[in-house]
């Protein structure tokens, strides 16, 4: 934060724009007048607190449900740090996350294109970090899904993070990706950001400290709220 008390504003180009014209939706609801800046108060630098036990330790493993059910799909882990602007872990915030099961379908009323439904797979987690900053989740890969942005389009196997960090001018919405995936090329959502270097932190890693044998691979992914170097966020 600066002196002031307020939040770093990012660097130019590194947060998506509000129009992009191949992403076709933004178009229709990009601000078509110049933002007006409101100074931050005490109530944006302040926020919401959760306890411990507000969240029980299995919403962050989605491959079993209630009844038993294993979901269908190349399990993986998905873990990281969540980070202020200054590089300081930001301990015991709401990390929710929700995603399309393995065939690239969501569980949602409006999602009904020519793929499957797993009955063991709910497609939604939360958790809350430690003293650490750290999360995890244990879920499936998505799949791939057609949409209707253009001819042909299809977004990348991506899963969707919503976080609170510890103050309401830190709430953050983003999309997690995964590297060397060559749809990402073509998806007008991911190349929102201008930026490059700002786009790559959208990308986990493959991290082999948390792929565990037999079982799973490991995904690693830091979320930074804020500053110069926040994770690019859906406004």
């Amino acid at each position: 934060m600066s002196s002031l008390g307020e939040y770093r504003k990012p660097y130019l180009g590194t947060q998506p724009d509000y129009l992009h014209a191949p992403y076709v939706s933004s178009i229709g609801r990009a601000p078509q007048k110049p933002l007006v800046s409101i100074p931050q108060t005490l109530s944006e630098v302040t926020g919401p607190m959760f306890g411990r036990d507000s969240k029980e330790q299995g919403d962050c493993d989605m491959t079993m449900a209630p009844g038993g059910g294993e979901a269908q799909g190349q399990r993986i882990q998905v873990s990281g740090r969540v980070l202020d602007e200054n590089g300081r872990p930001v301990p015991h915030t709401l990390v929710e996350i929700w995603q399309a099961n393995a065939a690239g379908r969501y569980l949602h009323r409006f999602d009904q294109h020519n793929a499957p439904l797993d009955p063991n797979f709910k497609g939604e987690g939360y958790t809350l970090t430690d003293e650490f900053g750290r999360y995890r989740f244990i879920t499936i890969r998505p799949g791939c899904y057609p949409w209707r942005n253009h001819y042909n389009a299809w977004r990348p196997a991506h899963i969707h993070f919503s976080l609170f960090g510890s103050a309401v001018a830190t709430r953050l919405v983003t999309q997690m990706y995964f590297e060397g995936d060559p749809m990402l090329a073509y998806d007008p959502i991911f190349n929102c950001t201008a930026d490059e270097k700002a786009k790559q932190r959208l990308i986990s890693k493959m991290d082999w400290e948390t792929t565990t044998p037999q079982e799973s691979i490991g995904y690693h992914f830091d979320i930074i709220l804020r500053g110069r170097d926040t994770t690019p966020f859906e406004a």
